[in-house]
């Protein structure tokens, strides 16, 4: 049926609803970007608690080796936007930060002697007063870091304050053209640096509702500063699943192929978090994560015979807050 011919079996307030309603569905797609201003600055307050069960076989064995840790972490980092570029047509481009941890401190509990867990506790207090910069593309990628290296020599100490920073400036992947209220979409990323390939991480997320962002942070003494600076949030629940591609036995990445070594076994999770994100402003305001990772590897030498059996089981909780913005005078 014509437009023309449905409006004349109409009341006029009937056509003004129908009107009405279809304007509100097409303003009902949010495109939660984030909107950096040049010289602003954010302060996030990280809390995370692992706990981990780990066993390795090895042909020496330790039988000092720590089987149980915990640890917690406690972050105050701060992030100084330098620069926001702009793209011929008008458009944010890349962005520079300067990332500060006011607050770094790490406490752990082992089962036995451990001497890794004492350094990755000072590694990560060392943080402390320190900063380091880093470009976030369009795209959500990090790159140009820069004074890292210099702060930490830890590569797993490196790679968690790199997730930490992605974490805050591009907590969910978004469609590009927009969500509603109660959309669902999936998104994967391959898992490197592993002992495995085909490693994936897969994302199922969800737009729940909106809702005031103070209600959603967990610093109440910041709820006034937070509702007057965030307004509403939208809320997002994430699901995510570990998962490997291929086959158990043709596992080996490239790195240990060319070592002389094979490796093969599983490595899964699962976990969700849930997001609040200004729906004004794009930035992440609070985020309430919990994940379970499971390995079962062996790396093997085939010209030695040598095996080395890893199986473990590591479960995460994390709370990040908003504590303060600052914009540019």
């Amino acid at each position: 049926m014509q437009r023309s011919a449905l409006v004349g079996i109409l009341s006029p307030l009937s056509v003004t609803l129908l009107l009405v309603a279809v304007g509100a569905s097409a303003q009902k797609r949010v495109r939660l970007i984030p909107q950096f201003t040049q010289s602003a600055v954010l302060r996030y307050s990280i809390e995370t608690r692992s706990t981990s069960n780990e066993h390795t076989t090895t042909p020496i064995v330790n039988s000092e080796g720590a089987s149980q840790y915990k640890q917690s972490t406690s972050l105050v980092l701060r992030l100084d936007v330098l620069e926001v570029q702009r793209r011929p047509q008008g458009s944010e481009g890349s962005i520079r930060f300067r990332a500060t941890f006011e607050r770094a401190h790490a406490d752990s509990e082992v089962d036995a002697f451990a001497p890794e867990a004492a350094a990755l506790d000072d590694a990560i207090d060392k943080l402390e007063g320190h900063s380091f910069e880093f470009m976030m593309t369009p795209e959500n990628h990090l790159s140009s870091v820069a004074g890292l290296d210099q702060i930490v020599t830890s590569r797993e100490v490196a790679g968690r304050v790199l997730s930490w920073v992605r974490v805050l400036c591009a907590p969910v992947a978004l469609p590009q053209d927009g969500i509603d209220i109660g959309q669902k979409w999936t998104t994967e990323h391959p898992l490197t640096e592993l002992p495995l390939t085909g490693v994936i991480w897969r994302n199922d997320s969800t737009y729940l509702r909106d809702e005031p962002c103070a209600a959603s942070s967990a610093a109440k003494s910041a709820a006034a500063a937070l509702a007057t600076a965030t307004g509403n949030c939208a809320i997002l629940l994430t699901r995510f699943e570990i998962l490997r591609h291929g086959s158990e036995h043709s596992a080996t990445p490239e790195d240990f192929l060319r070592n002389g070594l094979r490796t093969s076994g599983k490595w899964t999770g699962s976990g969700e978090s849930l997001d609040a994100i200004s729906l004004a402003r794009g930035l992440l305001v609070s985020s309430t994560q919990t994940a379970q990772q499971d390995m079962d590897y062996e790396i093997t030498s085939p010209s030695s015979g040598s095996r080395i059996h890893h199986v473990g089981q590591t479960k995460t909780q994390t709370e990040i807050t908003l504590l303060a913005t600052q914009s540019s005078d």
